[in-house]
């Protein structure tokens, strides 16, 4: 599958190359402890660090049209990585986003910069019918950018991802194309977000911090 390079001002999500291997270990690494927390990890035991395989497995999933990885970009400088995982076609047609940025470059709107020019390739040159963000209930960041971009929520998964040694509770947010005829980007921008499409009922807040199943 064909990786963009697609660009909001500052912005800009790019292909990942093998020569990114040395300064994304040098991003990963800086920002080790800023990091680990929403690190995905390998319940079966532990996990090989190696980035230039990482960034090979990523492209390999990307020909077979399985997936989009991204370099995440500001001003010309590495900021972080955004992947488009877990692409199916047909009657489903969805995807899933993950991302993250380096601490300096947190709270600069690039995260939500990059989320939704992604979900507009999606949704718009793809074909996808609906993309999904599953994020840690202790994630603030990463829910304000779910929250910004109108991302609707959808329900809390138990033990859904194992993250930092151990199989963590995940909120769920989506969109579908219908809800977007201009586009996540540009409703954003034009302050046309739905207010409180991204909220997470109160319940189900209070559930996850007390690890307590969820009763409607």
């Amino acid at each position: 599958m064909f990786v963009p390079t697609l660009s909001d001002g500052p912005v800009a999500i790019r292909p990942i190359r093998v020569r990114d291997a040395k300064p994304l270990e040098r991003e990963l690494m800086e920002n080790r402890s800023w990091l680990r927390t929403w690190e995905a990890t390998n319940p079966g035991g532990p996990m090989a660090f190696d980035t230039r395989a990482s960034i090979r497995s990523l492209q390999a999933n990307a020909r077979a049209g399985l997936g989009l990885p991204f370099i995440v970009e500001h001003e010309g400088r590495l900021a972080g990585q955004l992947n488009v995982s877990s692409i199916s076609y047909g009657s489903v047609a969805s995807a899933s986003i993950g991302y993250w940025v380096s601490e300096r470059f947190a709270g600069k709107g690039i995260t939500p910069a990059g989320v939704a020019l992604a979900s507009d390739y999606c949704f718009f040159s793809v074909g996808l019918h609906r993309i999904e963000i599953c994020i840690r209930p202790e994630n603030g960041p990463s829910l304000r950018v779910v929250e910004k971009l109108g991302f609707r929520y959808e329900g809390l998964r138990r033990r859904y991802i194992h993250i930092n040694g151990d199989w963590r509770d995940h909120f769920c947010f989506a969109l579908v194309r219908e809800e977007l005829p201009v586009g996540v980007l540009r409703r954003w921008q034009e302050g046309r977000v739905p207010v409180g499409a991204g909220v997470v009922p109160a319940e189900d807040r209070e559930a996850a911090r007390r690890q307590i199943p969820v009763t409607r």
